[in-house]
Parts: structure tokens; sequence; C-alpha cells
């Protein structure tokens, strides 16, 4: 079913060395539109340098990036760890330019700084030192989001993010606006048994999103959320579980992990699915 929906372009400003902090942010974006775009009648859509960007001359290759995306975007999401980028004509990188220069319009800007463990021996000394000068000069200017994983950055994301559509003022879409985009609404919610369901949410809810499927001598175990999921050896309820996670697999929801069969984990899918599921 389509519907009426006003597009925002939230642009991922970042160095090299966070490339799976931009997919945590397109996943949590995905997530975000499969749950709410429809009733808040608004898209949000990732961009960045690398996939909406195209060739041209003129001008350096900062400010082609500038006239083509940045000027465009709505929202800033910002993202460091060790490295700061190339430093451009006025600024100490790219992705800092692009920062200022967001800010600079008034528009909302949210910035994440890495504090994830690294070896000496693999950074730039120079990069982390500007990078602490930046980080620095941002303290008394605004707030600032430190994380110390991966897991840990996605969750502050989601909810921040969420704060952040539901609070400002130019998410907020007025229902005489004419000025909208045609968004059609792709994730349905699967058919699936009741111990599948339960199974996938309970999965949800896991810091870690995943499964842990143990044969031993006494029965069998399914690990989620702390929790084992079969309330009983009996072989049949023991096969109803098992189904369950068979389910989740074929329809792509989770992913095993690893050559035991053991470990499954959360896919995006998963995740969008998970969250139109009340129990």
């Amino acid at each position: 079913m389509s519907y009426s929906a006003k597009a925002y372009s939230v642009m991922i400003a970042s160095p090299g060395d966070v490339a799976s902090e931009r997919a945590i942010i397109r996943d949590v974006i995905y997530e975000w539109n499969a749950v709410h775009a429809n009733a808040r009648k608004i898209v949000l859509l990732p961009i960045g340098w690398e996939s909406h960007s195209s060739p041209d001359m003129g001008g350096t290759p900062q400010s082609i990036i500038n006239g083509q995306i940045l000027e465009k975007c709505d929202l800033l999401i910002g993202v460091f760890w060790t490295r700061i980028g190339t430093a451009t004509d006025e600024y100490a990188s790219g992705t800092v330019e692009e920062i200022e220069k967001h800010i600079e319009t008034g528009k909302p800007a949210m910035l994440y700084f890495s504090s994830q463990p690294v070896a000496l021996d693999t950074v730039n000394l120079e990069q982390v030192a500007a990078l602490k000068d930046f980080k620095n000069s941002c303290q008394s200017r605004g707030l600032y989001e430190s994380y110390d994983s991966h897991s840990d950055f996605k969750e502050k994301f989601y909810r921040h993010l969420q704060l952040k559509i539901n609070d400002h003022s130019l998410f907020k879409v007025a229902k005489s606006e004419s000025s909208v985009v045609i968004a059609e609404s792709k994730t349905q919610l699967p058919q699936l048994s009741d111990e599948a369901r339960s199974l996938l949410k309970e999965t949800s809810q896991d810091p870690q999103g995943t499964i842990l499927y143990i044969r031993y001598v006494e029965g069998v175990d399914l690990q989620v959320n702390g929790r084992n999921m079969i309330p009983s050896d009996e072989r049949r309820t023991v096969a109803k579980w098992e189904q369950a996670l068979n389910e989740l697999v074929q329809l792509k929801l989770i992913v095993a992990r690893g050559k035991r069969g053991e470990v499954f984990e959360l896919s995006n899918l998963g995740y969008q699915i998970a969250d139109m599921i009340v129990l």
C-alpha cells in the first residue's frame, strides 16, 4: 500500500575508519522508516558522498560534494574514531567542513565519538591529535555522544534518532502540507508460528541480537536474552521451537554464524519485523 510522506535527507559525515558505523546508521534509518514512516508521514533518506555524488569538474572535490549533497541535506550525522580525515583549504578535514557548514545553516547535527580500544601502532598520531582538538572545540558549542562498541552505538543512535524526529521543529509536518513524495512501504509482516514470533521478539530485546542453539545429552537449549526459550525437554515441545528457529532462518530474519549451527544473529530485516510484532 502506498502513502504520502515528506522525505528528509540524512547525510552521514565521517572519515574512512568508521565504515561499520556508517552501515549501522543506514540500518537504523531503514528500521525507523519501516516502523514509523506510515504513521508519521515522514521518510528518512540516508545519503553520503560515496553513494550520492557524481563526477564533476570546475571545483575542489569537497566543494563539489558540498554542492551536490551537503546543501540538500536536512539532518547530519557525524561519526569519528581515530581519524579526522584529509584537510581541505579551510578546515581540518572534509568531514569537519561538512559539519561546520551544515551547522551554519541552523539545521540539526548529531555528533558521535568512538572510545573503542585501538592498537597504537595502527593509528596516525597526527590524526588523533587533530581529532582531539576538534572534539574539544565541540564541547562549548553543544552536546555530543561517546560510545564504546558497535552495539552501544546502535542502541544510542536509534534512541537519539527517535528523540530528534519527535522533538525538532524541522520534522513537525503539518497535515495540510502539499510538498510530499510518494513512498511505498515494502516491509510486510510474514506468517509466523507463535513460537517463531516469540523467539524473534525476544531476540530483538537482546543487546547482541543473538540466539544460541545448544544440543547436549540431556536435551536442547535455545538461549536468548539470558533465558532458555524451550519450556520443557519433552520432544514435541522441543520440535516446535526447532521449527521456529528454522522459520526465522528461511525467512532471512536471522543469520547463522560459524560452522556448527549453534549461533544465530538477527538480520536488519529481522529487527524491522520484530518491531512490528505485538505479543
